[in-house]
């Protein structure tokens, strides 16, 4: 880590705290999806555990106005807060009436709305924390932190829901997001102040926040680029592994082994960035996700040794592409406009994933596991390029001018290098 990030206690306790939230929401989704499995069938547990999802896609442009308009440290504390009340009234209600299917649901439903009002500030505070020249590492640190405490949750929470139900896996989630509220509210302060929009009605904001896209090419091309990863990696891991495992006869045992290889690479490629700071980030992370694509197609062909190199090819590409080009999107976007822009990119990756789960599934029952794989790779591959392809893109530079305060405060806090 560089020098400055290793002496920075406010941004590494930030970090600290976040892979304990993290921690505690990992911890509470296997909770939840463990005990809707008990109290209702599995078709409708699934749809406990994905009820969240859709008031979350519909709320989640407001919540980017709210995050361009508001102090982003005082919305988050204020979710939390209400995280912690959501919480501590599911343990009471299960105390009182036991588990019921009409608590899950509502539980869900009401962190799919926190999500969406506390994502978009959430995304900007690394913006206000480092220096532009050191989002990268930050990036890099960050996305360690987060794996590392959902992983860490993941394994608890099927121990503690074991032990004390869903009451008691809600209450120690709710001690999680205490935490941070306690963080929030008495450490950490913006060191760069984003730039706030105008007070304006919400729907006028929406679309002034689509017009932002509009008329800015290089956030649109990053907008619309990174918005497109999830749609094709997601499908390959979660269908893909699992087509393989079971045609060729590898047991379940082989999925999570990928799986781990996956979390593994990913760890392993965001800790790079620690150390490996390349000058041009977004050239480096856009190729970086054209050997991801590349290793999709690995997925669907070979033996069980070539889709493991392939799995931990993607592991290691996401850790550290996410990292970098996490980095340039921050730097880039303006300010007013980055709880908008981050709600839009979120926005599409939520809409369109079950269609490209679905696609995927067709296209493997249609052709074989080896013909999806190579579509989604290579169709990832060439939007990787596009990017690539654009002079603004090939020339950012977040090491170029960008040391002092005042760069910050600007609407571009990176440099388009000459």
């Amino acid at each position: 880590m560089t020098g400055a990030m290793t002496r920075d206690r406010v941004a590494l306790g930030w970090l600290g705290i976040k892979a304990v939230s993290n921690a505690g929401d990992a911890l509470w989704t296997v909770a939840l999806a463990w005990t809707a499995v008990h109290v209702a069938s599995p078709a409708v547990a699934g749809l406990v555990v994905a009820s969240g999802t859709i008031p979350r896609a519909l709320v989640l442009l407001l919540g980017g106005v709210v995050a361009d308009r508001r102090e982003p440290r005082l919305v988050m504390m204020v979710v939390n807060v209400v995280r912690v009340a959501v919480l501590v009234a599911t343990a009471l209600w299960v105390m009182v009436a036991g588990t019921t299917l009409p608590v899950l649901i509502a539980a869900a439903v009401a962190f799919g709305l926190c999500d969406a009002l506390y994502q978009p500030s959430a995304a900007t505070i690394s913006r206000q924390l480092v220096p532009a020249e050191q989002l990268p590492a930050y990036a890099g640190a960050s996305q360690t932190a987060i794996r590392l405490g959902s992983m860490a949750g993941a394994a608890l929470g099927g121990a503690v829901v074991a032990a004390w139900g869903l009451g008691g896996s809600a209450v120690a989630n709710a001690v999680t997001f205490a935490v941070v509220v306690g963080y929030l509210a008495l450490v950490l302060r913006p060191r760069y102040p984003l730039p706030r929009a105008e007070a304006e009605p919400v729907l006028r904001g929406v679309a002034r926040g689509f017009g932002h896209l509009r008329d800015e090419p290089t956030t649109r091309t990053l907008v619309l680029t990174l918005s497109g990863l999830n749609l094709a990696v997601s499908p390959a891991l979660a269908l893909g592994v699992a087509l393989r495992a079971q045609g060729e006869g590898w047991g379940a045992g082989a999925v999570g082994l990928m799986q781990a290889l996956v979390a593994l690479g990913a760890a392993v490629g965001a800790l790079t960035l620690l150390r490996w700071r390349p000058r041009r980030e977004a050239v480096v992370g856009f190729w970086l996700l054209v050997l991801q694509g590349v290793a999709i197609v690995g997925i669907g062909v070979g033996s069980l040794v070539t889709t493991a190199v392939a799995c931990a090819v993607i592991g290691i590409t996401a850790g550290s592409a996410s990292s970098l080009l996490g980095a340039v999107f921050m730097a880039l976007v303006d300010g007013a406009y980055l709880g908008r822009m981050t709600s839009i990119l979120q926005l599409g990756d939520d809409v369109l994933m079950p269609a490209a789960m679905a696609a995927f599934g067709a296209l493997a029952a249609a052709y074989g596991v080896g013909a999806a794989c190579a579509a989604y790779g290579l169709a990832m591959a060439g939007l990787m390029l596009l990017p690539l392809s654009r002079p603004a893109i090939r020339r950012i530079s977040l090491t170029a001018g960008v040391n002092t305060p005042a760069t910050q405060d600007a609407p571009v806090a990176a440099t388009l290098e000459a």
